[in-house]
């Protein structure tokens, strides 16, 4: 009683999960077409602006993850791209987080979700945890083979490195990625290098190694903030103005804004009073757009540190659950193996009992002194009423065979009953030659061989039901 009352609600289960999975809803459908432009679009280099329709197609998704864990995770990237483009890095981030979350295969969307949240914490200033999240996307992109963005994910490593003033660990990164000879992650590890003596009070080498970005044909925003910022601790501020200016030509951060105008502000001796003023007045607005970014941004981290600290918790709650349904899978596996093995001993004892019915009743009728008074064998279809009852309803079973006749039916009959060829003959009014051929044309009707058509016979009057 308590095996059946656990099997039961785990049947139906799976029954449930059969029928969701085999149905797919239409809103299913439309998100699936919604997350694939978006992929298409990305691919492209295009960012998927319908802001409403990937929403939808989060949301939908979100409920089935269970069922669509790749198109999720495509989901949570997308839409985490767009929030973080409309300013809203706290949303984004958690659909980042949530993207960590499934169980999905996808490492090569999994390795950018990290990459992003990578970001996220650069913007912040969490350089050390910006630090983490590359390195985890680097993991990944090298668990998927993806060499390309795991070089570029090492080079964000040492970016951080270089933010915090560890030099020696980011040149140590620079190394390997220089050895790929791949002339746009050079580029990117001479910015680096730039920034790590920069970050180490080695401005002469920094403002080297940015000028050497020149020789690349780009010129970064990022390049031209470390020249401005070199220039203005070694005290050449004409210089340094000179690449605040430049900076400020060019669509750029905040964060980088602000610090052009503090070197205007500082180093600018050709500025009126007036001109000084307005620069201070622009710094302060940037300053106060700065510090409400700075609380999205820190709202953002905070998520990421929360999730952070939460995992182990999660881990044992998720490995709890596998073992319980791991136990659960076993007991049912074991209560269908043992309801299996009795099926079969059923059908086998069944079987028995049929073959023995079988072969006492064809016992019986050879032994009848006029076999064809007992069976009533001029009549055909009183011979097949009476062979049926006797015989496992042998004669309704071969009359469904296709090419089976009435006179092979009446041999099937006698050879069941495993008469000699000349008792054959005499019930037949043939001779004892003929029989032979009439057998074995017979056999083959049956799909067997003349020598297994008595088995084949037996097996059919035995069968439960007609074929």
């Amino acid at each position: 009683m308590h095996i059946r009352m656990l099997r039961i609600p785990h049947i139906l289960l799976l029954l449930v999960i059969c029928s969701i999975s085999s149905c797919t809803p239409h809103s299913i459908r439309e998100a699936h077409s919604v997350v694939a432009q978006a992929d298409n679009t990305w691919r492209a280099g295009q960012p998927y602006h319908d802001s409403t329709a990937l929403a939808q197609a989060y949301e939908t998704l979100r409920q089935w993850q269970l069922l669509h864990s790749s198109e999720y995770v495509h989901a949570c990237y997308h839409y985490g791209r767009l929030l973080r483009e409309k300013d809203n890095p706290a949303s984004a981030m958690q659909c980042f987080i949530n993207a960590t979350h499934s169980r999905t295969h996808d490492y090569h969307i999994l390795g950018r979700v990290y990459s992003n949240m990578g970001s996220i914490c650069h913007l912040a200033s969490e350089y050390p945890l910006a630090y983490d999240m590359y390195e985890r996307s680097a993991k990944i992109f090298m668990q998927n083979g993806d060499t390309l963005n795991y070089y570029y994910a090492l080079n964000d490593m040492a970016y951080e490195l270089a933010e915090q003033g560890k030099k020696d660990a980011a040149f140590n990164l620079i190394l390997r990625i220089e050895s790929t000879d791949n002339l746009y992650l050079y580029s990117k590890s001479t910015e680096t290098k730039a920034l790590a003596y920069l970050h180490t009070q080695q401005y002469d080498s920094a403002i080297y190694f940015a000028k050497e970005m020149y020789k690349f044909g780009k010129i970064e925003v990022a390049v031209l903030m470390i020249c401005a910022q070199a220039y203005s601790l070694i005290g050449l501020k004409d210089s340094a103005v000179y690449y605040a200016k430049r900076v400020l030509e060019k669509p750029t951060s905040l964060n980088n804004r602000n610090n052009a105008l503090y070197i205007l502000t500082n180093d600018d001796e050709t500025q009126s009073k007036t001109g000084i003023r307005a620069t201070a007045a622009d710094r302060s607005d940037t300053q106060k757009l700065l510090e409400i970014r700075q609380g999205k941004l820190s709202q953002a981290v905070q998520l990421l540190e929360q999730d952070i600290h939460r995992k182990p918790s999660r881990r044992w709650i998720y490995t709890l659950i596998a073992i319980t349904l791991t136990f659960f899978s076993i007991c049912i596996m074991y209560l269908t193996h043992r309801k299996h093995k009795r099926l079969q001993q059923q059908r086998a004892d069944y079987s028995q009992r049929r073959n023995a019915d079988l072969e006492i009743s064809c016992a019986s009728l050879r032994k009848s002194k006029n076999l064809k008074i007992e069976l009533n064998w001029d009549n055909y279809d009183s011979m097949c009423s009476i062979v049926n009852t006797h015989l496992g309803g042998i004669a309704g079973k071969l009359n469904a065979f296709p090419d089976i006749t009435p006179n092979d039916i009446r041999l099937c009959i006698l050879v069941l009953l495993e008469l000699s060829y000349e008792e054959i003959a005499v019930m037949l009014n043939l001779s004892s030659k003929s029989i032979a051929k009439l057998k074995s044309i017979t056999a083959h009707k049956l799909g067997t061989t003349m020598k297994n058509l008595h088995d084949k016979l037996t097996q059919i009057a035995c069968s439960d039901e007609e074929r």
